[in-house]
């Protein structure tokens, strides 16, 4: 099993297979529009940016998991993550730990066992050209960060 096994539906409708990205590097975060984290959408998006002309995709997962902090319906999380000038593609809202867990991140759980489950809003998940987890940061490494740059010129060179 890979990340191509799986799909998000889309916050917009319609399906994100992973599989439509088979090839590309795909950075998968959990995020919500009221968190302290929640700055890091202007980082993601200038990671898209910075990226997308070499294939990299960015994939936004609203979840309202921890805390509370993404409460509203998919047109309020669409509206507010305009505000951040969000491009790159987003799910609709999901759950991302426990059993309930959308399929994605209980297969991360499963590779990653119980250190790689989210613990916040805002973990990251590197996805490489073969589909497998190429990295893992949580809420407080950033996404412009060396960590997860440095993974993902390691991706576009494999």
């Amino acid at each position: 099993m890979t990340a191509y096994d799986f799909e998000f539906p889309g916050i917009e409708g319609g399906k994100l297979p992973l599989s439509a990205w088979k090839g590309k590097p795909i950075l998968v975060v959990n995020t919500a529009s009221f968190c302290g984290f929640t700055p890091q959408y202007t980082e993601l998006e200038k990671l898209w940016n910075q990226y997308k002309g070499r294939g990299v995709i960015v994939l936004g997962v609203p979840s309202n998991d921890f805390g509370q902090q993404e409460p509203g319906s998919a047109k309020e999380i669409k509206a507010f993550c305009e505000s951040y000038d969000v491009s790159f593609p987003l799910a609709d809202k999901q759950k991302v730990i426990g059993p309930e867990a959308h399929p994605f991140y209980r297969w991360i759980a499963a590779e990653l066992g119980d250190a790689g489950v989210p613990r916040w809003n805002f973990h990251k998940y590197l996805i490489d050209a073969q589909g497998e987890i190429a990295g893992a940061w949580p809420s407080r490494v950033t996404p412009l960060s060396k960590d997860v740059t440095g993974a993902i010129e390691d991706a576009l060179k494999a």
